[in-house]
Parts: structure tokens; sequence; C-alpha cells
């Protein structure tokens, strides 16, 4: 067949046509065009997912804090309510122990203004009147005397025991009351009674506990008449028991007591835990000896009872509760027995019962002043009216020391 001219099929070398050239070439552009587009279109696939997944994240974290926010309010709530909850309960605590130390001074003030008038508690008049004037102190310190012990007195008037103006100064400058407290005779308006009735006269530092028969196995019974007595006079935050032969540093004293000020109910004192002695006829015999237990038990710890102090809370209790409290022969036994089975602080301060020099001394110069000093072998001061004096030289702290003492 022939060939129209011009439409003659030119090869190039290697015998391929041009048209053959120019179809693989569009195949090669179309095969390109379709790659090209299958690869960008998976990028933004990814990305458009990326996206989605980006906000459902978001989404998720704002869902969790909005819980947590939710969660949060709903525990401060809780927490706003177990505040308030708590406050209300400490008021009511609080308005409840107010109320009960009313009652129990209260009760005190009748059950002392009765036994110093011999009276039947019913029988006296309002509480309320008798508590309303009643000073607010420190601390009363009664220094339990005898008929016999003028001597003993006056060692202690005229060492460490402010006198006429400077005892009234003491109690209202440093709240601290200071009295020798006694009783009266078998024999009431006798020559004994007379007597402390001159001397109380002449020096105005005596408290009488008219409702008690001075004897020395009475001494448990005039413990608790004198906090009784005390108590109903005084709105102390303590009050001391004192033996009229022991040397005392009033400053150290109120120093000790004022670290204790803000605890209600405490005890302090040397603590000890002697032997129970069964045997009569010694000293500081105990009758009833059998109740402690087998023979060479020891008494539970207590005060020794040269120097002991009580917070007011105690002092009410005694009061309130004197006629029913069990009275041991040795009283620093019995005011131990009648803490047992309450909420009481034992302090046991050493510095209440230092020896006399050389032992006050040397703790004096090794920085370590002594509040109370005596024998333990005499229960006092051996000999105290002959050596007082040279106790309060040697172991005072100055008499002018108290006047500079903060409390």
């Amino acid at each position: 067949m022939g060939t129209l001219p011009g439409t003659k099929h030119q090869k190039v070398a290697g015998g391929v046509s041009t048209t053959w050239v120019s179809v693989l070439c569009l195949s090669c552009f179309l095969l390109g065009v379709f790659v090209v587009n299958r690869i960008w279109s998976i990028p933004e696939l990814v990305e458009v997912n990326g996206e989605a997944s980006s906000v459902e994240g978001i989404q998720r974290k704002h869902s969790k804090v909005s819980m947590k926010c939710e969660k949060k309010e709903t525990s401060v709530r809780a927490g706003d309510i177990l505040s308030q909850v708590s406050l209300t309960h400490d008021v009511i605590m609080t308005l409840d122990k107010t109320i009960s130390n009313l009652e129990m001074q209260l009760a005190a003030a009748r059950a002392a203004k009765a036994s110093n008038q011999g009276e039947s508690p019913i029988d006296v008049k309002s509480g309320t009147d008798l508590l309303k004037d009643r000073p607010k102190v420190f601390f009363v310190m009664g220094i339990i005397t005898a008929f016999s012990s003028r001597k003993r007195r006056d060692s202690i008037r005229e060492t460490w025991m402010p006198q006429g103006d400077k005892l009234i100064k003491i109690e209202k400058e440093k709240g601290i009351v200071m009295r020798f407290v006694i009783g009266h005779s078998a024999t009431p308006g006798g020559v004994l009674d007379g007597a402390i009735d001159a001397e109380d006269e002449q020096n105005h530092d005596f408290l009488r506990l008219q409702n008690h028969v001075e004897g020395y196995h009475e001494l448990s019974s005039k413990i608790q008449i004198f906090f009784s007595t005390a108590l109903s006079i005084w709105d102390a935050d303590f009050y001391v028991k004192l033996d009229d032969d022991v040397h005392v540093n009033l400053g150290l004293v109120g120093s000790t007591l004022a670290r204790h000020r803000s605890k209600p109910r405490v005890y302090i004192g040397c603590m000890k835990s002697g032997p129970v002695l069964a045997k009569r006829g010694v000293k500081y015999h105990e009758p009833e000896y059998w109740k402690f237990g087998e023979e060479g038990n020891k008494y539970f710890r207590h005060a020794t009872g040269q120097l002991y102090a009580i917070s007011k809370d105690l002092a009410t209790y005694i009061s309130v509760n004197r006629l029913i409290l069990h009275k041991y022969s040795n009283e620093d036994v019995s005011l131990g027995s009648w803490f047992i089975g309450l909420d009481v602080e034992h302090i046991d301060e050493r510095i209440l019962c230092c020896g006399t020099p050389p032992d006050c001394e040397w703790k004096m110069q090794a920085g370590n002043p002594c509040a109370a000093s005596f024998d333990w072998s005499c229960s006092g001061i051996c000999k105290s009216v002959e050596r007082m004096e040279e106790v309060h030289q040697r172991c005072g702290e100055g008499n002018e020391a108290i006047w500079h003492t903060m409390f």
C-alpha cells in the first residue's frame, strides 16, 4: 500500500518512532500526576485527623478540669461544713466547761461558807453573792502552823516573808497572798486562841479556820478546810500549802507556778513514793496499810508535804467533795489519793525541794537557785528557828528580787 506524502513515520536512532516516544512521555506525565496527588492527599488526611484528635484532647482535658473543679468545690464545701461543725463543737465544749466551773465554784463557796459558820450549805445565801466580791490573785500560800510555833512564825517574818505595808503591796502588785493557817483550840476562846488573836492583831497575817480543831492527826482535814476557805475568799490561779519550817524564795516559786498557769488541772510538787509503814509506833505509821497491798509496798506517787501547789479546778473539786473524800493519817498521802482517777497532770518540780546549805548554796552558785529548801531528815529545816536566817543569807534570792520578777 502507498502512503500519503509527509505522513511517513520517522525513526530515531535505535529504531523507535516518535509516536511511541510521545505516548510514553504522556503516560509518564499522567503517572506522575497520579502519584503526586496521592502523596499529597495523605498528609492532608493526617492533618485533618490530627486536628480532630487535638480537638477531642482539648475537650477531654476541659472535661477533666471541670470534673476536678467540681470535686474541688465539693471538697471545699465539705471542708467548710466540717470546719463549722468543729467550731460549733469547740464553742459548746467551752460553754460546758464554763458552766461546769461556775457550778463547782458556787458549790465550793457555799460549802466553805457553811464550813466556817457551822451551817448547812442549804442555809447559806446565794453562791453568786459569795463569789462576786472575791479578789483575783496569782496564788494563795497557806503556811500551816500550830499554837506552839510562834518562834517559827517569827523566823519566817524576819527573813523571806514581807511584813506590814509590803505584805499588802505584794498582794496588790504581784497577786501573792500569804497567810499563816490555823484553826482553834479544843476550848474556843481560851488562852491559846487569845494568843493567836493578839498575834494577828499585831501582824495581820493569819487565816483562821473557824470550823477546825487543831491537832496533828487532823492535818488532812485542816488541808481540806484551808483550800475551801481560801477558795471562798480569793479567786486564785493556784493554792499553795507550805510548812512553817521551810525556807522559800517567793520570786522563784512564782516563776515556777507561772510556767503552768495555762493548764487547767495541775498538781505541782516534789513527787515521791515512800514505803507504807505498817509497824505501829513508828513515825508516819499508816493504820490502813492493808489497803495498799502486801507488806513492803509503796504509796502511789504524790507530792511531799513540805510544799505543794494545786490549780483552782482541783481546789474547787476538794471543796465541793470535802465531806466524802477519804483521809489517811498522812496529809500528803491523802491529797495524792484525792486525785487518783481524775484527769490531773502531776508535775515533779525538784526546785521545790532542795536541801539546806551547802546544797542550795552550791546550786545557787551554779546558776540554779532553789525555790524552797529544807532538810529531808527533819521533814523541814532542822532547828529552823535558829537556822532560818542562815539559810536565808546563803540561799535567799534577795529581799528585793520579788519586786523585779515578772509573772
